[in-house]
């Protein structure tokens, strides 16, 4: 590689000019890098006590749904959910953390979930109903919250990645190569200098 580099003074005035490109550059990333890790960190403390609360709340939800169903004919239960009057809709914003898209998700509810009369249904089902209601807020936000997790730690296995080229294969390189054509152009300076000094002593001559 270096055999075929022109050891001029342009081309080590260039080779300067990208290293210090590539200085800066791996400075930015690095910032990046650090700041996508620290936000994950922090989305990753969310995380956890959240996804406890939810399997928490979905498992009592889920002990009272089977409570319920004990208590009540299968055909009671079927007609009791039968014709949900509870509206559900879910929009997406998005944020950005370090040039990173992350996801912002909007509930909007509306209308009652219990949709049935008391005669032929149990007290259970009411209550699965709305543990199920209230643990829906939890279930969205640990949704947002572990989407953001993956594409932020997506976008730092790239950064580092990108950090590492620079630090360990693309600024050695043109170190390396500055240094090269540096010391052909003091050999060249050398060798002219040589020249120089006998022609001066063949005049003297």
């Amino acid at each position: 590689m270096l055999a075929n580099v022109n050891a001029t003074r342009m081309e080590l005035l260039q080779l300067r000019r990208r290293v210090t490109l590539a200085s800066r550059g791996h400075r930015l990333l690095s910032e990046k890098r650090d700041e996508i890790s620290r936000q994950l960190i922090k989305i990753a403390r969310d995380i956890q006590p959240l996804r406890k609360k939810v399997e928490k709340e979905l498992l009592e939800t889920f002990r009272r749904f089977m409570l319920a169903r004990a208590l009540m004919e299968p055909e009671d239960v079927k007609a009791a959910l039968e014709v949900p009057t509870k509206k559900f809709t879910l929009a997406v914003e998005f944020a950005s953390v370090m040039n990173v898209k992350v996801p912002h998700l909007l509930k909007e509810m509306a209308g009652e979930i219990i949709c049935y009369g008391f005669t032929a249904t149990s007290g259970e089902l009411d209550v699965a109903l709305l543990a199920l209601e209230r643990a829906f807020d939890d279930l969205i936000g640990l949704a947002e919250k572990e989407k953001q997790a993956r594409l932020l730690a997506t976008e730092l296995n790239m950064t580092r990645r990108r950090v590492n080229v620079l630090e360990h294969v693309v600024i050695p390189e043109l170190q390396g190569t500055i240094r090269f054509i540096y010391d052909k152009l003091a050999e060249a300076e050398r060798d002219n200098t040589t020249r120089l000094m006998k022609i001066a002593d063949i005049i003297r001559a």
